[in-house]
């Protein structure tokens, strides 16, 4: 026996809209639209125009940005990246690289195991250790620079490995200073992800620690990703604690000053015979390896900073 269907009947009915009344452009979100996109091209603008500008001005000449700031290069070469490089650049770049190194893989480490530690277990003075964290990251850095500025001398008394204008004592002070707000972002991280996995581990006889660098690391690396750029963009542009305590104490001493104390005496050492050009090219230098790393890892900070809140 066969069937016939009604073609009416297979068709969706579409929501009428009642007579005389048409949709409203708030109604649809246009207005959002508008004005979110729009802020968001004006400061895509704001961002990048300045760093144009910058890396444009690296391959004018002295006459050309004097005369107008708006000229379009006329000679595309990179004299002016190598006598920024000659000028100390290179050795400020290099010794940023060291304490950035040494300062976010103790940041991270100590980090990630304090906020784990406090993130998962539950212990007498969990919380007053947790909020200790917290208010140091409301604390200003430059309400302590006089007194930081005689501990590190007197660390230096102890060895001079820990003293002024030393790679490992203002490593140190990095990390002091970047733990609070590491712990504080990890904290809600770890607190976000399945027990079960490490139930089952433990379980298993798999101990505290290497349930923690196995199984809690791998799955915690979006949000580790995502602070681990908040403290590089922070330490690379640090420039406040390094022209505190990387200053040299004796004569002969090597100078061990950091990339952004570097542009500082790039723009001062010439005195009236300005080097715009070079300057301008030690300045893109100093910005090439953040935008690289942000530009590399930025699924993985997007998903981390958005992970948290999801789950």
């Amino acid at each position: 026996m066969s069937t016939s269907i009604d073609k009416s009947t297979a068709v969706p009915a579409q929501r009428s809209r009642p007579a005389g009344r048409t949709e409203r452009f708030a109604e649809s979100g246009g207005i959002l639209n508008v004005f979110s996109h729009g802020f968001l091209a004006l400061w895509a603008v704001m961002i990048l125009f300045p760093l144009a500008w910058v890396v444009l001005g690296a391959f004018k000449t002295d006459s050309q940005i004097n005369g107008s700031a708006w000229s379009w290069p006329t000679h595309w070469g990179f004299d002016s990246f190598t006598r920024a490089w000659s000028k100390g650049i290179g050795g400020f770049f290099a010794n940023t690289l060291i304490v950035l190194a040494g300062s976010l893989t103790l940041t991270m480490l100590l980090g990630a195991m304090a906020a784990y530690v406090l993130a998962r277990y539950e212990f007498r003075g969990n919380r007053v250790i947790y909020f200790s964290f917290v208010a140091g990251a409301m604390f200003p850095v430059y309400l302590a620079l006089v007194p930081l500025f005689f501990m590190v001398r007197n660390l230096g008394e102890i060895s001079p490995y820990l003293g002024l204008n030393s790679y490992l004592g203002l490593i140190l002070v990095y990390v002091a200073y970047s733990l609070p707000f590491t712990v504080f972002f990890l904290h809600s991280f770890f607190r976000t992800l399945p027990t079960a996995i490490h139930e089952a581990a433990m379980l298993d006889g798999c101990s505290h620690t290497r349930a923690f660098f196995r199984i809690m690391v791998p799955m915690a690396k979006p949000g580790l990703i995502s602070v681990g750029i908040f403290n590089v963009l922070g330490q690379w542009n640090q420039y406040i604690l390094p022209v505190t305590l990387m200053q040299p104490t004796t004569a002969g001493e090597a100078d061990h000053s950091m990339l952004a104390q570097g542009l500082v005496n790039l723009a001062l050492q010439s005195g009236y015979k300005s080097d715009a050009p070079a300057l301008f090219a030690g300045m893109t230098i100093a910005m090439l390896p953040v935008l690289v790393v942000y530009l590399s890892f930025q699924r993985q900070v997007q998903s981390g900073l958005t992970s948290a809140t999801l789950k």
